[in-house]
């Protein structure tokens, strides 16, 4: 008889719940969360298992890597579903997840998610790794701001490499503002030094990569641009059509319908929100900074003369999802012209 398997991932255990065809419960366990253990128990407990899913996460995507390369029939499963599917348990525990991952699993009641290739993962914690650099580096330079507003010091607009200067002429023969901002100025320096250095280790990955600098090739698209959305598709050949990835990035309207109603509400937001907001960012530079027109800006003026700047960048993002995604696949480089950039989206 088939069975099937749930898997609740929490840090150091996991909860595991066999089920058979039936939806009955033939085994319940706790098993350490490391691939071998869970390999050594699911193989040695004697079920034929058709299908093992675990809820996507960050430990779950190295447990699934582990089950796979045992040759087990692992899955991850979108967390949405399993979170809308387990809302109605009254009674939480990490028990009762396993148990409604195993039955989601067995009636089919899921959308499986990528399990993305270990150099995708890599490139991913790069940029996972800068951007955080990059957030604690603005949030010290808008603590310095703030604290200095209090003494009537204005630092004004002034650019990253000139701050330092400008901070330490505001607080010169102020002898607590100074002692108090060496350090803070000290710890910004270390910030933005680390943050350089996985800015350059992200710009040698693009020089390198041919992919990278075809969709370079775009107006508004550039180096961490082109490899945050390389590194979020992994694999172009798992999108049947290339507008699919517009929806896959959260870039496309919500729907409801019931009865009579039927709406369109904004944009979903779901999937990954880094690659979103990159596309956003260049399709911001393509509106407001390139200055050679295309058949893709002009477009975009167009939603924009009818709906506002916001609504056509926010447009524009989901056209280059779908203008990147067909360059990768047919290896073409962007074109200017009306009829490519047309059959592009």
């Amino acid at each position: 008889m088939d069975h099937y398997a749930g898997i609740d991932v929490s840090l150091a255990t996991s909860s595991v719940c066999i089920l058979d065809a039936t939806g009955r419960i033939v085994r319940e366990a706790k098993v350490a969360s490391e691939p071998e253990a869970l390999v050594s128990f699911l193989t040695g407990c004697g079920y034929h298992l058709v299908r093992i899913g675990l809820e996507a996460g960050p430990l779950s995507q190295w447990l699934h890597a582990g089950l796979v390369g045992a040759g087990l029939p692992a899955v991850l499963v979108e967390t949405r579903h399993v979170k809308a599917a387990l809302s109605a348990m009254t009674v939480k525990t990490d028990r009762n997840d396993a148990r409604g991952i195993a039955q989601l699993i067995r009636m089919g009641w899921f959308r499986p998610v990528h399990a993305k290739a270990l150099p995708a993962q890599e490139v991913r914690t790069l940029l996972t790794g800068r951007k955080l650099l990059q957030s604690k580096l603005l949030d010290l330079e808008g603590g310095i701001r703030g604290m200095l507003r209090g003494f009537g010091l204005k630092v004004g607009p002034v650019g990253a490499a000139g701050f330092e200067r400008r901070i330490r002429e505001l607080v010169t023969g102020q002898a607590t503002l100074e002692r108090v901002m060496e350090p803070m100025l000290r710890a910004r320096q270390a910030l933005r030094s680390e943050f350089m250095n996985l800015h350059r280790d992200l710009l040698r990955i693009v020089r390198t990569d041919d992919i990278c600098r075809r969709l370079m090739t775009v107006p508004g698209v550039g180096a961490v641009v082109a490899i945050t959305f390389t590194a979020a598709v992994d694999d172009p050949a798992r999108f049947r059509r290339s507008k699919d990835v517009g929806a896959h990035f959260g870039l496309t309207p919500r729907k409801y319908q019931s009865g009579e109603t039927d709406r369109a509400g904004r944009i979903s937001k779901v999937g990954d929100a880094m690659a979103r907001s990159m596309l956003f960012e260049a399709a911001n530079a393509m509106l407001t900074r390139a200055t050679r027109f295309s058949a893709l800006k002009a477009w975009a003026m167009r939603v924009a003369s009818r709906h506002g700047m916001t609504k056509a960048k926010v447009a524009l993002a989901r056209k280059l999802a779908v203008v990147l995604h067909r360059m990768w696949v047919d290896g073409t480089e962007f074109r200017w012209g009306r009829e490519p950039a047309g059959a592009a989206a």
